[in-house]
C-alpha cells in the first residue's frame, strides 16, 4: 500500500459515515484518524467525553475497513503517534507519497485556522471538503442577516422552516397557521409523575480509560469503565432516537424546560453527542420527527413536534451561523465586565444549593445536563454572580460530552451569559429563586428558602438577581425586556435595596460555603 494518491484526514468529529468520501473504495486512498493528546486537553474534559469521542473514532475507522477503504489508526498511546496533525502527516507523506491531501471544514475556528496552516506547510496540493453535516453553509446566516442589526433566531428558523418545507401547509403557511409553540411547552413534572428510564449502553471502555491515564491527560467526571451508557456507533444512535421517538417524543415539548431533583434525562432525545459527532444528520432526525409526528398525531402533538423540530433546525443551525459569522471576536466578548472565578464546587457538586448541587452533580456523573439546568440553574448562577466568561466557557467546553466549540461558545458566552451584549439573546436570561421554584422540586429539600431575600437561610439566587440587576443598571435599563424589573427595583424601598445588595456581597464574599 505505498502508491497512495490522496491521504485525507478524518476529525473525531467527522464520523459521517454517509460521506460522498466513502461512496467509493478506492486503493489509493489512504484514510486518516488521529488521537491526539493537545486536542484531549487543551480544556480539562470529562473523561466520558474524551472516552466517547475516541470510541466512536475507534469503531468508525473498523467501519471504514469493513467496506475496504484504507486506513491508518492513531491511537493515543501508539509510540508513532507524535502527538500532532503536522507531524503524523509528515511521516504519512513520507511513507506514501502521496499527490494530493484532503480535510473536511473543522466546526471549531481554532481547529480550521490549524489545519490550514499545516496543510500549507506542506509543498503538496489540498482540498478543504465540506462536512456535508448541516443545513447551511458557514456564511449563509450572515449572508441572511446582512444589513440588519439585530440576527433575530424566529427569522432565521421561518426561513429555514420554509426553505427545506418543515411542518408547513403550503410554501410560505405553517401547518396549523402557528410558527412557534415554545408558551405552550413550559410545565413543570406533576408529582408522582414518573418519565420513561433513559436509554443507556454498556460498552467496556477499560482499555481506553487505561491508555488515557497512561497518557497522564487530565479530566473531571466519573466513568463506568465495564458500562459506557453512550451511544458510539451510528446504528446505536438511530436505536437512542428510536426510543425518543417512541417513549420520549409525546411529552418532549410539554416538559422540556422542567427541572427533576429524581429524573436526570427526564424526556429530553440525548442525541447531540451522537449528533455533534456526525453518526447521524440534522436533516435525519428532522425528516423522522416530522414523519413521526405525521404518523402518530393521536399521541404526539404538533406543540411537541414543532418544539423538538425547532431546536436542531432553528436553533442548532442559528447558533453554527452566529460563530461563523462573529468569530475570532466572539470568544473573548464580556459585555458585563465579569471578572469572577468559578467557585470549587463546580468541580465537585458540594455546594448547599440543592438545583446548582443536582445540575453539577449530574454533569459530573452522566457529562449531561438539558438545556434548561445549563441556562437556568448554572449559567443563571455565573451570570448573577459575575464569573468571567472564560472560566464559564472552559467549564461547560469540558464538562459536557456534546459540547464543541461552534455550539457551546454562542449558547454559553451569548445565551447563557450575555456576554455578547444582545448578539443572541435580547435579554439576559436570569432569575431569582421563584423561578426555580416554579420549574422543579428542588427548592423543597434545599438548605435555603427560594421565599426569603434576606437572612441566614436565604436563597442566594434572590439577592444575587437583584445584585445584578443593580450593579448593571446602566447597560440593561434602556432594554425593553428589562424595562419591568428596573421599575421593581426603582420602586422599592431603600432599607430593602441595601438589605438585598449586602446580603449579595455577603454571598459572594463567601461563595465557596454556599
Amino acid at each position: 500500500m505505498q502508491n497512495i494518491k490522496e491521504i485525507r484526514l478524518i476529525l473525531g468529529d467527522q464520523l459521517n459515515i454517509q460521506h460522498s468520501w466513502f461512496e467509493e473504495i478506492d486503493a489509493k486512498v489512504l484514510f486518516v484518524l488521529m488521537e491526539i493528546k493537545a486536542e484531549s486537553e487543551y480544556v480539562r474534559h470529562h473523561i466520558q467525553k474524551i472516552v466517547g469521542i475516541f470510541k466512536a473514532m475507534r469503531h468508525f475507522a473498523d467501519e471504514l475497513r469493513q467496506k475496504g477503504h484504507q486506513v491508518v489508526y492513531y491511537h493515543i498511546n501508539a509510540t508513532q503517534n507524535t502527538q500532532s496533525f503536522k507531524g503524523n502527516l509528515i511521516k504519512l507523506i513520507e511513507q506514501y507519497h502521496p499527490t494530493h491531501l484532503a480535510f473536511q471544514e473543522p466546526d471549531e475556528y481554532r481547529l480550521d485556522q490549524l489545519l490550514r496552516e499545516v496543510f500549507t506547510s506542506f509543498d503538496l496540493p489540498f482540498q478543504v471538503h465540506s462536512s456535508e453535516h448541516f443545513y447551511t453553509k458557514r456564511d449563509e446566516l450572515a449572508t441572511f442577516f446582512e444589513g440588519k442589526k439585530l440576527y433575530l433566531m424566529e427569522s432565521f428558523y421561518r426561513n429555514m422552516r420554509k426553505k427545506h418545507q418543515v411542518l408547513m401547509e403550503s410554501s410560505s403557511q405553517p401547518i396549523s397557521g402557528q410558527w412557534n409553540y415554545d408558551k405552550d411547552n413550559r410545565k413543570k413534572l406533576p408529582k408522582k409523575h414518573i418519565p420513561p428510564p433513559a436509554h443507556l449502553f454498556q460498552h467496556q471502555v477499560d482499555d481506553i480509560v487505561d491508555a488515557i491515564q497512561e497518557m497522564d491527560i487530565p479530566s473531571i467526571g466519573t466513568i463506568d469503565t465495564s458500562s459506557f451508557i453512550w451511544c458510539t456507533t451510528r446504528k446505536e444512535a438511530l436505536q437512542l432516537f428510536d426510543y425518543f421517538l417512541d417513549y420520549l417524543y409525546p411529552y418532549f415539548g410539554t416538559y422540556q424546560d422542567a427541572l427533576s431533583e429524581h429524573y436526570w434525562s427526564i424526556y429530553h432525545s440525548r442525541i447531540s453527542f451522537a449528533l455533534n459527532i456526525k453518526l447521524i444528520s440534522p436533516k435525519e432526525i428532522v425528516d423522522r420527527a416530522e414523519a413521526y409526528w405525521s404518523k402518530h398525531q393521536e399521541a404526539v402533538s404538533l406543540s411537541q413536534a414543532e418544539g423538538f423540530i425547532r431546536q436542531i433546525l432553528g436553533w442548532r443551525e442559528y447558533m453554527r451561523g452566529i460563530y461563523w459569522a462573529k468569530m475570532p471576536d466572539y470568544a473573548s466578548l464580556n459585555f458585563f465586565n465579569n471578572q469572577g472565578k468559578l467557585p470549587a464546587f463546580f468541580w465537585t457538586g458540594n455546594t448547599k444549593m440543592a438545583c446548582m448541587r443536582k445540575a453539577i452533580g449530574q454533569s459530573l456523573k452522566y457529562a449531561y445536563a438539558h438545556h434548561i439546568q445549563r441556562l437556568m440553574v448554572t449559567g443563571n448562577f455565573c451570570s448573577i454572580a459575575g464569573i468571567h466568561p472564560d472560566e464559564v466557557d472552559a467549564w461547560y467546553l469540558g464538562i459536557y460530552i456534546d459540547a464543541f466549540d461552534w455550539v457551546e461558545l454562542t449558547n454559553t458566552r451569548g445565551m447563557s451569559q450575555y456576554a455578547d451584549g444582545g448578539v443572541v439573546a435580547t435579554k439576559p436570561y436570569v432569575s431569582s429563586g421563584a423561578y426555580i421554584n416554579k420549574m422543579s422540586d428542588h427548592c423543597a429539600n434545599c438548605h435555603y428558602n427560594y421565599k426569603l431575600k434576606t437572612g441566614e437561610k436565604a436563597c442566594p439566587f434572590n439577592s444575587l438577581y437583584w445584585h445584578f440587576i443593580q450593579r448593571n443598571e446602566a447597560k440593561l435599563s434602556s432594554n425593553r425586556r428589562m424595562s419591568m424589573m428596573y421599575a421593581l427595583w426603582r420602586k422599592m424601598n431603600e432599607d430593602d435595596k441595601i438589605a438585598l445588595l449586602n446580603q449579595a456581597d455577603d454571598y459572594l464574599e463567601h461563595m465557596e460555603e454556599l
